[in-house]
């Protein structure tokens, strides 16, 4: 599985930077300076939608409920009304509010120097081009960056490197087939699309089946004699999860905390806009 910045950083087959800056008026740079500083919300916010059978069920239904892929392939229908729209609804599901969405543009404002209603804008469209990127990677079809997108992604990290957001460097990890046969899966039962397998992976995947115990309600189970097995379903899949929405930048801990300040305190708020 890829990160989420540098899953990003394949949109419109890699010239999601060069996109970005001509949309809103930014060198280059600033654009990936800017996707960036806001890439470790996103993440925080989708580990956090993730935390509980009921919000992580939720996630799983807005990433089947629309063909984001359009947005990720062709990011000129992200800028648009409709784009901003399904943007905006993501962001609703990630973030819980809008007051979290201002207050990320703000802190993000201030360690990048670009206007917050410009971030602000970039939030929907980056939200999209998520979820595009995500329908993308767990149906099996992100296909190798082209030359042109190769030669824009290193020009990222060199600024990126120069700016205090150095990417991780990407490595394999045990999540990779597990995750994306559990999702497939998933997305194939949401949308009613067939599928082509030869197992069950809710039978032969231990994720998946970590992943099928955790969301069965308590009445609605089996009894069964307790297992160790069964007492660390929850970790593995928090695990595969935070492997799933890992940002892939390095991240002053200030401002990682002061973004998860963010999160706390607004989520904590009943009857927040949204």
């Amino acid at each position: 599985m890829l990160p989420l910045f540098d899953l990003m950083m394949r949109a419109q087959n890699g010239a999601a930077t060069d996109a970005m800056a001509q949309q809103f008026n930014l060198a280059q740079e600033q654009a990936a300076k800017a996707m960036a500083a806001l890439m470790p919300a996103f993440s925080s916010g989708l580990k956090r939608s993730a935390a509980t059978p009921y919000d992580f069920g939720a996630l799983m239904k807005t990433f089947a409920s629309g063909d984001y892929t359009q947005y990720f392939e062709d990011m000129s229908r992200a800028f648009t009304p409709q784009g901003i729209t399904a943007g905006n609804s993501i962001l609703e599901q990630i973030f819980g509010s809008k007051e979290v969405s201002r207050a990320i543009a703000a802190q993000a404002a201030q360690i990048t120097g670009i206007g917050q209603e410009i971030l602000k804008q970039m939030l929907p469209v980056m939200a999209d081009m998520l979820m595009g990127g995500l329908q993308k990677q767990t149906a099996g079809q992100m296909s190798a960056a082209n030359p042109f997108g190769e030669a824009m992604q290193q020009a990222t990290r060199k600024w990126l490197e120069a700016t205090g957001f150095a990417p991780k460097k990407a490595e394999p990890t045990i999540f990779d087939n597990p995750f994306t046969q559990s999702m497939q899966a998933m997305f194939s039962a949401a949308t009613g699309q067939p599928r082509q397998a030869t197992t069950n992976p809710f039978t032969d995947n231990p994720f998946a089946k970590a992943f099928q115990e955790w969301m069965t309600p308590p009445a609605a189970a089996k009894p069964a004699e307790p297992s160790a097995s069964a007492s660390e379903a929850p970790k593995q899949f928090t695990d595969l999860v935070n492997a799933m929405f890992d940002s892939g930048l390095e991240v002053q801990k200030n401002y990682q905390k002061s973004l998860e300040s963010i999160f706390d305190t607004y989520r904590a708020k009943d009857g927040g806009e949204t």
